[in-house]
């Protein structure tokens, strides 16, 4: 029975324990297997420095898990075994990201290199039945075309745009996608017939940011992803942090106007309520002859489109209100803004730079980095295939 992520991924590791300085010395071997090829157990003692006997175990358990292949070979005249990642290609790990009206599926090599990546349109207020099928036949395709063998996938990390309670695996009340309420991490699991790796879509895009952006060096970051809904992924001392339930970062539904419209939470005046891409279509819609989309907004704001733009400052300096109460609490050194909207750059950077530095204490809202996410549309994806990855041993990116 595999380990789940949602299981084991928050608690606190202890440096000098057996189990981090089997994954660090995991994470070795297969640095040294990607930099350097095929190699001896002998070859791969000495490039490591790891002796014998911890190189034999760790391949085996390794080969296992079929992230490694094993064949006798000769080494200066005497019998020896040769360990080269498995497959012509080597093992894969895969990211699906489930969004409001989208699937995407995303696999990465063990160097954390993208393979292929790939989205289907889903219709609006599908179930989980119907996006899991296609998520299933999106991956079989994905694989197949870029001659992947679905025998090399080490897991699946899925992203889903709603909370889940850890202690359950399951997906609970103030999802994005309500259909998907109750769907457990078990019933994903027989349906996509792989490992699963789950967790919230905002959490996997600050995984992302620490293992593919150019932010792989910090330890303390918040990734906050603005789209349907506003939530927020934490990267505290180098580790994902999920609270006490798995649940964290829900600034959507913190209050921002304390007379303001009903949120889908049951409060007023939430951030989402003001913020969102939901609320910034439905204002657009009312005054264009055609439903508004989320590119329309886009396309109309670089234009210099006057409503356009007086609806993404006021939902700019109300994120940036509630980045500045993330901020005064935990101060982290950097905050990335993602989603939908990122290709916006300075035009929503702005009002949000604005809004921290009004209700941040001025010392922490100056030494605060706000930028723009630079992974795009495949951020969610890359942080659950990296998931799938951390499973591995790989705990950050490999040298390239």
């Amino acid at each position: 029975m595999h380990a789940t992520y949602m299981t084991t991924r928050y608690r606190s590791r202890n440096p000098g324990s057996q189990t981090a300085l089997r994954q660090s010395n995991q994470q070795r071997i297969i640095t040294s297997l990607v930099s350097g090829g095929p190699s001896t157990q002998a070859e791969i003692s000495r490039n490591t420095g790891l002796s014998n006997a911890t190189v034999s175990n760790i391949v085996k358990a390794l080969a296992e898990r079929g992230i490694v292949s094993t064949a006798p070979t000769t080494s200066s005249g005497r019998r020896a075994l040769s360990v080269s990642l498995s497959g012509e290609n080597g093992a894969v790990a895969v990211g699906i990201d489930f969004g409001r009206r989208h699937v995407r599926v995303l696999i990465a090599g063990l160097d954390y290199q993208v393979i292929a990546s790939e989205a289907v349109a889903l219709p609006l207020g599908h179930s989980a039945s119907v996006a899991l099928d296609a998520a299933s036949r999106l991956l079989a395709s994905v694989l197949e075309s870029s001659g992947v063998s679905p025998s090399l996938v080490l897991g699946i990390g899925v992203g889903i745009p709603g909370p889940i309670d850890r202690r359950s695996e399951t997906v609970i009340e103030g999802a994005i996608l309500p259909e998907w309420v109750g769907i457990t991490h078990a019933q994903i699991e027989a349906r996509l017939n792989y490992p699963v790796y789950l967790d919230n879509d905002a959490n996997l895009g600050a995984l992302a940011e620490v293992t593919w952006g150019p932010h792989s060096g910090t330890d303390n970051l918040v990734f906050v992803k603005i789209g349907s809904g506003i939530g927020a992924g934490l990267i505290f001392n180098g580790l994902p942090f999920g609270g006490n339930i798995g649940v964290t970062g829900e600034i959507g539904h913190t209050p921002v106007h304390d007379h303001g419209l009903l949120c889908r939470c049951g409060n007023r005046g939430c951030l989402e309520t003001v913020a969102s891409t939901t609320v910034m279509i439905e204002l657009l819609s009312r005054t264009s002859p055609s439903t508004v989309a989320t590119t329309d907004i886009v396309r109309a704001a670089l234009a210099g489109d006057h409503a356009t733009l007086r609806i993404i400052e006021d939902a700019g300096l109300a994120v940036g209100r509630s980045v500045a109460a993330i901020v005064n609490l935990v101060n982290p050194g950097i905050v990335v803004i993602g989603g939908p909207l990122a290709s916006l750059g300075e035009l929503l950077l702005d009002p949000i730079r604005r809004g921290l530095n009004v209700y941040a204490v001025p010392m922490l809202g100056e030494t605060t980095e706000l930028v723009m996410s630079s992974l795009g549309e495949q951020a969610e994806a890359l942080g659950a295939s990296a998931l799938v990855l951390r499973q591995a041993g790989l705990l950050s990116p490999l040298p390239i």
